[in-house]
């Protein structure tokens, strides 16, 4: 059986789509919902996000720890975020690898936004041997897939419960 690439889930937040946008589209803001993001450096700190436009963002999950060089792929207010993470590290991001996707989109709903949070796996040239095998040992899950359904839940439900507390 081929290996799941897209995890999407979404949550309806009481909050306008451009407030929602102007704080997801700010990566130095992410760990204050995500379960492993840790923070993130920007070349210019409070400046919009725009296409192109690289950060650095930092994680962990249990004892390890890693950074990741990211670039920002779409970026239209109050309606898309999106960034590739395309360079992995310890300490430094020095290993040129796409490992992953992820995607914000908003849509202005009757009770404010739904958040749909998108992870795509960038791990297109691995064998699904070669993931069925590491996937377990990195994440304790049967996939990366699963991993992350449980990450996105998490994140969006700490992101209602910020922006509407």
């Amino acid at each position: 059986m081929p290996r799941e690439m897209t995890v999407s889930d979404s949550v309806v937040v009481a909050a306008p789509a451009d407030e929602l946008y102007a704080q997801i589209s700010d990566p130095t803001q992410m760990a204050r919902w995500s379960p492993e993001n840790t923070g993130a450096s920007v070349p210019e700190p409070g400046a919009p996000a725009r296409v192109g436009m690289t950060f650095v963002g930092s994680n962990k999950r249990g004892p390890v720890r890693w950074v990741t060089k990211c670039v920002v792929t779409a970026a239209d207010p109050g309606q898309r975020f999106a960034f590739d993470v395309r360079v992995y590290g310890v300490g430094v991001p020095v290993l040129p690898i796409r490992i992953a996707s992820w995607e914000y989109r908003f849509e202005p709903v009757e009770d404010g936004t739904r958040v749909i949070e998108t992870w795509t796996d960038g791990r297109r040239r691995w064998p699904d041997a070669a993931t069925r095998m590491f996937d377990p040992i990195a994440t304790r899950k049967p996939s990366f897939a699963e991993f992350q359904r449980g990450n996105i839940k998490r994140t969006l439900r700490n992101l209602k419960a910020d922006f509407e507390s």
